[in-house]
């Protein structure tokens, strides 16, 4: 069972990005998707969450009409597309599946918001 994020970097204020969110080893269109952030010092927060059939989505309200989580349950992967970009969203960004009692997550990608 796998997770790989990735997509992350330096940007700057006002710029975007798209994480990708790889699954293997289970069947991933069965599994809600969510996004959390961790910024240093700062307690892992959730940003974005998707339906196993990608029909509902919900967001943070710091990152409501900024943010858009999506997935293709085809290719096994999820995406969390980020624009209008502020220092404030500087974090590692983890993806996770859960359900039932299974709870996957990736590594974390650093994502830098700085001019």
């Amino acid at each position: 069972v796998q997770l790989v994020e990735s997509g992350g970097g330096l940007v700057q204020p006002g710029g975007s990005l798209r994480l990708s969110c790889a699954a293997s080893g289970f069947t991933f269109s069965r599994y809600v998707m969510r996004w959390y952030r961790q910024a240093p010092g700062k307690e892992r927060d959730l940003v974005a969450t998707i339906t196993s059939d990608g029909g509902s989505t919900n967001y943070a309200d710091s990152v409501k009409d900024r943010f858009t989580v999506s997935r293709d349950n085809a290719k096994n992967t999820g995406y969390l597309q980020m624009d209008s970009l502020k220092p404030e969203d500087t974090a590692v960004y983890y993806c996770n599946a859960r359900a039932w009692d299974y709870d996957y997550w990736g590594r974390g990608t650093q994502v830098t918001v700085s001019s």
